[in-house]
């Protein structure tokens, strides 16, 4: 469990000085007005794709495997957003550490917000299934505003972006859970907590199942969500915040409990039903979806790689 975080004087040393730079120049960009942070965003994301060649193949071959009935035209306009919500989820991810709650409200709608009202006044708890979307921060943030939660997340590598991350994240939320802090995650549940959780990526073998996700027949699927369901018994609710267009703001979607729709046993359907999900959200907005990890980087005894 981690709680809201303590400035260490280590912090000011000069091996962390480029990185202060950087969130100094995203704290002045983000003061800018929307509009203006939308059009630098979009257009830094378009210049990434001549310079992050490696992640540029992995989007590609991400969407080639995912949507493999896509026409090349449709699979490059497809590229090219992505590559602009790349340059948008840098000014996301500061908006949602440095934005007042008041400038965050001003440029979000929500839908939905009822399908976790309703399952809190039965005094359950409940498990946001949330996905990696470069909105990620931003999502967090609002969600916490109108109903602040427990975030499941991984513990940075630097020890100062990693406090910038807590900070910023616990600006609107209770507590952060380490995603392998399992027994955390299901107390939280029991005592009737909002816990969110993203269960979208490839986290190794270990503690994974092989299930189709989209058009990839074996994609390494975690089986968190089913250890969290089966033991805490929670409300599964879904949720994406997603940009729209022309610069006009952000719109938070709290999609209906899917509890009784996902089958408990056997663990494989309902990591299957849990996948059915997530690729509804992901459609929900697919531009803005990470596709630059390699979502199907493990692969069954024998198999070769897909990248």
């Amino acid at each position: 469990m981690k709680k809201l975080p303590i400035f260490n004087y280590s912090f000011l040393h000069p091996r962390f000085w480029f990185v202060w730079l950087g969130i100094g120049t995203l704290y002045i960009l983000v003061l800018l007005p929307y509009p203006i942070i939308h059009y630098l965003g979009t257009r830094i994301g378009r210049i990434t794709k001549y310079f992050m060649l490696n992640r540029m193949h992995i989007i590609r071959r991400n969407l080639e495997l995912c949507f493999p009935n896509l026409s090349n035209q449709e699979q490059r306009d497809l590229f090219n957003k992505n590559c602009e919500s790349i340059g948008m989820g840098i000014f996301e991810t500061g908006m949602a550490w440095f934005w007042s709650e008041h400038r965050i409200k001003r440029w979000f709608k929500i839908s939905g917000l009822n399908n976790i009202i309703q399952t809190q006044q039965k005094n359950k708890g409940v498990l946001l299934i949330g996905m990696h979307f470069f909105t990620l921060e931003l999502g967090a943030r609002i969600l916490g505003i109108i109903n602040p939660g427990i975030g499941v997340y991984r513990p940075n590598n630097n020890p100062l972006l990693d406090w910038l991350q807590t900070k910023g994240r616990l600006r609107s939320n209770k507590m952060m859970l380490d995603r392998t802090d399992i027994k955390g995650m299901i107390k939280a549940l029991k005592n009737g907590e909002i816990v969110w959780y993203a269960p979208d990526h490839d986290y190794g073998h270990k503690n994974s199942v092989f299930v189709p996700l989209f058009a990839v027949s074996n994609a390494a699927s975690t089986i968190g969500t089913y250890i969290l369901t089966k033991i805490a018994k929670p409300a599964i609710v879904p949720f994406v915040a997603r940009r729209l267009p022309n610069a006009i703001g952000y719109e938070l979607l709290i999609l209906p409990n899917k509890q009784n729709e996902i089958p408990i046993e056997p663990n494989i359907d309902m990591i299957k039903h849990i996948n059915k999900v997530i690729e509804q959200v992901i459609l929900l907005a697919p531009d803005q979806y990470m596709w630059l990890h390699r979502r199907f980087k493990t692969r069954p005894p024998g198999e070769p790689s897909l990248y």
